[in-house]
């Protein structure tokens, strides 16, 4: 969010409205290089470009050191020393774990593919000379470090990464105004990956950018949607103090009309199917996966610890996220059917705030905890089951855009047919996904307060994520799921955390409806630890390994650079046979 954004109001704080659209767009616009000096114009894809103010990227080195690396990459190979590699992020020295005895693991008859997301910055706007700073419809999107980014895909390409992933930003992509598109950068991004054989997973990202954890930039929503904010400030999620969070439309007007005659869910369709129109041509052939984003952080979940703001330090609990006009009425409907009328005024009253710790609140302390309650049955079921229902209502949308006659297909299953010929089942050639997020604190207890207030009503006694995958089955959705290569060792025992545990339950929900997982990794880590853990995940002993049918990491930046032996090494640990690797040789 722009810093300074005002939860309350939906507007920086004593600014008018033009003003507030200029301070948004001054935080979204980019400057030319990141170092230039004031005034001075740079070319980037044709456009004459003026810096402003630098922006904030994990991924600025110098082209000449990339092609340098992508250089040695072909002339020396990737013959890193597998089992000695101490990247940056957790050392061995940081982590009870070096008491734990590595066991390298490779793929044993196959491997996994491997995609790497790109910086979020990957597309941004700018300003052209004939730009009026303060009109967003003068911007034009860009395809940032444009040589740089074509280093980096060869060089993923000569490592055997299967493909990227790239947020498809709803603030970039539609700025100029409700149903005006803008995919050309994205056009000139997707032909670049192409050309070097790569697959793309595309993410519907309709979040803003900036306040949460690895965010390296600031990307509001687009500026019409902060108008419609202006008139109608609920559109926000809102908690109990009344603070609103900019960062994704609250569910609870996922039907309404409230962005200039169109509906949240509509918006949102009709973004999915202008992107798809655009690259129809690419549909299965380079666009193989289109991810839906759901909520903050393009995952599927409540904003309940925002970090960005400085509400929200770990390991807090969080806070229910229901408290818009939006939310209340849907509240208030549903305890009103269940025959307690009195219910639907708000949440719980004893839930603690942000920061709290279980046993300092009523509601999720382990014994007689007011959760396992009546009134606490019925509110997390109805604020987890209005969470599904807000997936269920866009993925089918989405599926349905997918399905549409026209679209590419593939075949999903050859059957035969009573005449004793052959009967060819097809699917749409992209298929969908959603992101989930590894809220992995408070597992260890009964209540598991942080999942709860995320959305997912998963206790000691109850789990929370069937209904989910049930659901995504349905749609044949599959998933990405965070925190693949942490270790439950590695967190401090206040918060009682399990990313293992909750993984491990995660992967059970996935089998038993069947539902395609992706792993990918919360934080950016190169130490030995974080690649055995997601090897294991991948290829292990346990009843869940082998679940993980791909994997996405986290990102494409300075820092794998940084660590790109460390890197190459665990991707030849991840693909096999080994020829997938060897045979990529320079075209």
């Amino acid at each position: 969010m722009a810093q300074g954004w005002c939860l309350l109001t939906g507007r920086l704080p004593g600014w008018s409205r033009q003003a507030c659209r200029t301070r948004l767009h001054d935080s979204l616009v980019v400057c030319g290089q990141r170092n230039g000096e004031k005034g001075q114009t740079v070319t980037m894809n044709g456009a004459h470009i003026t810096p402003k103010k630098g922006v904030r990227s994990g991924f600025i080195k110098p082209d000449s050191e990339l092609k340098g690396l992508l250089h040695r990459i072909y002339t020396e190979g990737n013959d890193s020393d597998e089992s000695g590699i101490h990247g940056d992020g957790f050392s061995n020295d940081d982590t009870c774990c070096e008491r734990v005895q590595r066991t390298l693991l490779t793929a044993p008859v196959r491997g996994i593919p491997v995609y790497v997301m790109l910086p979020l910055d990957t597309v941004w706007l700018a300003e052209t000379e004939e730009g009026i700073l303060s009109d967003s419809n003068q911007l034009k999107s860009v395809l940032m470090r444009e040589n740089g980014i074509e280093v980096g895909l060869e060089m993923l390409r000569a490592s055997g990464v299967e493909g990227v992933m790239v947020d498809v930003w709803w603030g970039i992509a539609e700025h100029q105004g409700p149903g005006l598109y803008d995919f050309s950068a994205y056009r000139r991004l997707f032909d670049k990956v192409a050309s070097k054989g790569l697959k793309v997973q595309a993410v519907m990202s309709f979040h803003a950018a900036g306040g949460n954890v690895g965010d390296t930039c600031t990307i509001p929503l687009p500026p019409w949607v902060y108008d419609a904010a202006e008139m109608d400030p609920d559109i926000f999620y809102t908690d109990v103090d009344g603070h609103r969070n900019p960062e994704y439309i609250s569910l609870g007007c996922d039907e309404e009309p409230c962005l200039f005659g169109r509906s949240p869910v509509q918006a949102y369709s009709d973004f999915i199917t202008a992107f798809v129109d655009e690259f129809h041509s690419l549909m299965g052939e380079t666009i193989t996966e289109i991810t839906v984003g759901l909520g903050p952080a393009g995952e599927l979940r409540y904003p309940s610890y925002p970090e960005g703001d400085g509400r929200w330090r770990f390991p807090g609990v969080g806070q229910f996220q229901c408290f818009d006009k939006y939310m209340l009425e849907r509240l208030q409907h549903a305890a009103t059917e269940y025959g307690r009328p009195e219910w639907g005024h708000g949440g719980p009253h004893d839930a603690g705030h942000y920061n709290s710790r279980e046993w300092e609140t009523g509601f999720f302390r382990n014994d007689f905890g007011s959760f396992e309650t009546e009134y606490g049955k019925f509110f997390l079921k109805w604020y987890s089951e209005e969470l599904i229902q807000h997936a269920d209502r866009i993925l089918g949308r989405a599926k349905d855009i997918l399905s549409q006659p026209g679209r590419p297909r593939a075949i999903q299953a050859v059957q035969e047919a009573p005449d004793g010929g052959n009967l060819y089942v097809f699917e749409p050639s992209a298929k969908l996904s959603v992101k989930l997020a590894g809220v992995h604190w408070w597992f260890k207890s009964r209540a598991h307060a942080a999942e709860l207030t995320a959305g997912y009503y998963n206790t000691r006694e109850r789990n929370g994520y069937s209904e989910i995958f049930k659901m995504l089955s349905k749609h044949s959705v599959g998933v990405s799921f965070t925190c693949v290569e942490m270790r439950d060792c590695e967190h401090p025992r206040e918060g009682l955390c399990s990313p293992e545990g909750l993984l491990n339950q995660v992967l059970a929900a996935a089998a038993k409806y069947n539902v395609s997982v992706a792993g990918e990794n919360a934080l950016q880590r190169y130490d030995d630890y974080a690649f055995d853990k997601i090897t294991e995940s991948a290829f292990g002993q346990s009843a869940m390994a082998g679940r993980m049918d791909r994997l996405t990491f986290l990102r494409m930046g300075d820092m794998m650079v940084d660590n790109w032996d460390a890197f190459a090494a665990f991707i030849k640990r991840l693909t096999c046979p080994p020829d997938h690797w060897l045979n990529r040789s320079r075209p």
